[in-house]
C-alpha cells in the first residue's frame, strides 16, 4: 500500500474527491487537520506528501505557529525528493519553503472555474504529459506565487497570474489553483468570502456551472491523481533531471 501524508490546513477545504480518486488508485490516506492533528516531525514510512489549501497566508504564523511545522515537512519532502503535491495554500507554502515568494496577486483575487495552459517542461513531465493543453481548474485565492523556487520548472500558466503550476527537481509539485473541490465546498467559500466572489465571472459561482466545470475537472484530473499514486509507488518514473543551467559570465 503506498501510504500518504494528507496535509489539510483548514477544514473548510477538505480532501473531497481528489480523496477518492486517491484511494482507487491504491493509496492509503493519513489525514492530519492541525492544529487538531499533530503532524509528525518526520516522514518516514510515506511514500507521498499531499498538502491541501486553506484561508490564511503561506507566512501568517502568527495566528497559526504550526505553518512553519507544516513548510518544515515540506521542505523536507523536497530535499528528499519525495512525491509531493501542493494545492493552492499548499503550493504557496511549498513555494515560501524551498525558497521562491508569495505576495498578495497584485491584480485581485483569482476566483472561479478558469483555464490553465500547459508550457514547455509539462509535455515531457510525468504527471502533465498527458493533460490537455488547457486544464479547466477551480480558483479562489488572493495571494499569488510571485517567484517560483530556485530551479524549478514552469509547468502550467494563466493570464492574470502566471504560475500556476511547476516542480521542484524530479516529483515536487505545486499548482495554484484547486482540483479537489466541489460546487458545495466553493458556494461555501463565495458565502464565506463575497467580496473575493465578486471577481468571478457572472454566473460562475452558480450550481449549475459549478456541477458542470467540476464534472470536466474529475475527468482531466483523476487520472493526473492515479499518476501521483504512481509516482509515489514507484511504478512511474520521476522526471528526468533539470537540463536548466545558469547562463555562462
Amino acid at each position: 500500500m503506498t501510504r500518504l501524508l494528507i496535509i489539510q490546513p483548514d477544514a473548510s477545504d477538505p480532501l473531497g474527491p481528489l480523496g477518492d480518486w486517491l484511494t482507487d488508485a491504491g493509496a492509503e490516506l493519513d489525514v492530519r487537520l492541525p492544529p487538531k492533528d499533530e503532524l509528525p516531525t518526520a516522514l518516514d514510512g510515506y511514500q507521498g506528501v499531499v498538502c491541501l489549501g486553506g484561508g490564511m497566508g503561506a507566512g501568517d504564523d502568527a495566528k497559526h505557529p504550526w505553518l512553519a511545522d507544516v513548510r518544515r515537512l515540506l521542505a523536507i519532502a523536497a530535499s528528499k525528493q519525495l512525491p509531493t503535491l501542493g494545492i493552492c495554500l499548499g503550493a504557496q507554502l511549498l513555494t515560501v519553503a524551498t525558497g521562491g515568494r508569495v505576495e498578495v496577486g497584485a491584480d485581485g483575487p483569482e476566483v472561479g472555474p478558469h483555464l490553465v495552459a500547459k508550457k514547455d517542461a509539462a509535455w515531457t513531465d510525468p504527471l502533465f504529459a498527458d493533460l490537455p493543453l488547457m486544464q479547466d481548474v477551480l480558483q479562489f485565492h488572493n495571494d499569488a506565487i510571485t517567484r517560483l523556487p530556485p530551479g524549478a520548472e514552469l509547468l502550467a500558466s494563466a493570464p492574470r497570474y502566471a504560475n500556476q503550476a511547476f516542480r521542484l527537481g524530479r516529483c515536487v509539485y505545486g499548482v495554484q489553483f484547486h482540483i479537489e473541490t466541489t460546487p458545495a465546498v466553493v458556494a461555501s467559500w463565495a458565502e464565506d468570502s463575497p467580496r473575493e466572489a465578486e471577481f468571478a465571472r457572472p454566473g460562475s459561482l452558480e450550481h449549475d456551472a459549478l456541477t458542470t466545470v467540476h464534472a470536466d475537472i474529475e475527468e482531466t484530473w483523476r487520472p493526473f491523481a492515479r499518476r501521483f499514486v504512481r509516482l509515489a509507488a514507484g511504478e512511474l518514473e520521476p522526471a528526468a533531471d533539470s537540463q536548466r543551467t545558469l547562463p555562462l559570465a
